[in-house]
């Protein structure tokens, strides 16, 4: 999330009951983001020994942290108790949560010769573009942009929050999402779909890409050009898809992988790690999907290869 105004070191401190800090007080902080999508100028947090290294050597300029460190070279460090509290306060301070009293809000603004169906509810400061249809019972959350000529078909949710938690011992903390989505031109989504909003960056939708119905894309997923999703593909957050992939239905991606340019996966596979482009995968986890048809094929004569053995070791023990 990109501040507008910007804001000092100083300024953030005070929000924060003028915790201690090292740094220049006088930085000028230009966004909010957690760890994945930090760019210079960012505050980001951190709270977990295993990622200390990890932020404090990340692009971002500002670190929230749980722990006294020495400053990085170029960096500003806050200390806090509770850097997930912390950050969740400022989120909230700078994109709080501002209600609807139309269908429509005052301040959406929608290019010509867009239809927006009977039933559709659009958010605080979206922005829609030439040419789109978006059919009955839509809801779009705020600050969502969408492109030209994209079609969204009944019953999808776009931009609801990302699914992203703290556990801890008083159960599930939720982080409060700060991003939103981008829908590039010419996308088509289908029926019941949902796409979250990225936590604290975009989750987005490349430039020709179709969802069919029931897809789901998690919160900060970035996708391709002209990529096709088949019904049922559930995306989980923080993943990178190429162009010109194929997702068949009921796939299932894990989070923080990339799926490269031209990779097609075959129906009800289980997408673990990442994948090369220009190739075909199947199963659970995915394979080469000819060498995955190979295995299968061999699975299915491993009851006449457990009966051959049993036969012959029962010759065996005849004859002696």
């Amino acid at each position: 999330m990109k501040l507008n105004p910007n804001q000092k070191l100083k300024d953030i401190v005070k929000l924060i009951g003028d915790a201690a800090f090292l740094g220049d007080a006088e930085f000028t902080v230009t966004g909010i983001n957690e760890i994945h999508k930090v760019e210079y100028g960012d505050l980001t947090f951190v709270d977990h020994p295993k990622y200390y290294d990890k932020a404090l050597g990340s692009n971002a300029s500002v670190i929230i942290i749980n722990r006294q460190v020495p400053c990085p070279e170029g960096k500003c460090v806050i200390f806090s108790d509770n850097p997930f509290r912390d950050y969740n306060l400022l989120t909230r301070h700078f994109r709080p949560f501002v209600t609807s009293a139309n269908s429509i809000s005052d301040n959406v603004i929608i290019g010509l010769d867009t239809v927006v169906q009977p039933g559709v509810f659009i958010g605080n400061s979206v922005k829609i573009g030439s040419g789109c249809i978006i059919h009955s019972n839509v809801s779009i959350y705020d600050h969502v942009e969408i492109g030209n000529n994209v079609i969204i078909h009944s019953n999808s949710v776009i931009g609801a929050d990302a699914f992203y938690y703290q556990r801890n011992s008083a159960g599930n903390t939720k982080m409060h999402s700060c991003g939103t989505v981008i829908i590039k031109d010419n996308v088509e989504i289908g029926a019941c779909c949902t796409i979250d909003k990225g936590v604290s960056a975009e989750t987005i939708i490349g430039e020709g890409t179709k969802l069919d119905n029931h897809v789901h894309i998690g919160h900060d997923t970035v996708i391709g050009k002209n990529c096709l999703f088949a019904a049922q593909v559930g995306v989980s957050g923080v993943v990178t898809i190429g162009d010109n992939v194929i997702l068949w239905g009921q796939v299932g991606v894990q989070k923080d992988l990339t799926i490269h340019d031209g990779a097609v996966v075959l129906g009800q596979s289980g997408v673990a790690k990442s994948l090369e482009g220009n190739k075909v995968y199947f199963g659970s986890p995915t394979r080469d999907a000819k060498l995955k048809m190979k295995e299968l094929a061999m699975l299915k004569k491993l009851p006449e290869v457990i009966e051959y053995l049993y036969k012959n070791n029962q010759s065996s023990k005849q004859s002696t």
